[in-house]
């Protein structure tokens, strides 16, 4: 028993002081910092949305129109591998479906316009708006 208690004592003595000896043989010391939450713009409306491939542009338009309103957007399309029309430039992910429940279309769009970057605006029937960074240009689905 006191054999195995020494030996054990042994053991830690020896990991301590090659953990202490690498410590000292780095030239730079280790700094842990605390993990940053990182806080979106926007929120998506479900898990199957894809937005990681935004890009900056288009989250500067995202973040724009959350700080104008006050309120995150929620992203109903991102990314699509099979857009609904030709061209569209949700398969290029460079464009955003979002709804902002309590806040009216014409408040959402006014936002968008003043944007920086922003290129299309859409809207259609159901209350989403359609937000983009191509070319500017204003449309209603209905």
């Amino acid at each position: 028993m006191q054999t195995a208690s020494l030996l054990a004592m042994a053991g830690l003595f020896a990991l301590q002081s090659a953990t202490s000896a690498v410590g000292q043989d780095s030239k730079r010391p280790v700094i842990h910092l605390p993990k940053q939450e990182v806080r979106l713009a926007y929120t998506v409306q479900t898990v199957s949305v894809r937005t990681g491939c935004f890009p900056a542009r288009l989250q500067a338009v995202l973040s724009h129109i959350a700080a104008k309103t006050g309120r995150r957007p929620m992203i109903t399309s991102g990314l699509r591998s099979h857009p609904r029309r030709h061209g569209s430039l949700h398969g290029k992910c460079l464009a955003a479906d979002i709804r902002m429940p309590g806040l009216s279309e014409r408040t959402i769009i006014a936002a968008a316009r003043s944007a920086p970057g922003i290129g299309g605006i859409g809207t259609y029937c159901n209350g989403i708006v359609h937000v983009d960074v191509g070319p500017q240009r204003r449309w209603v689905d209905c």
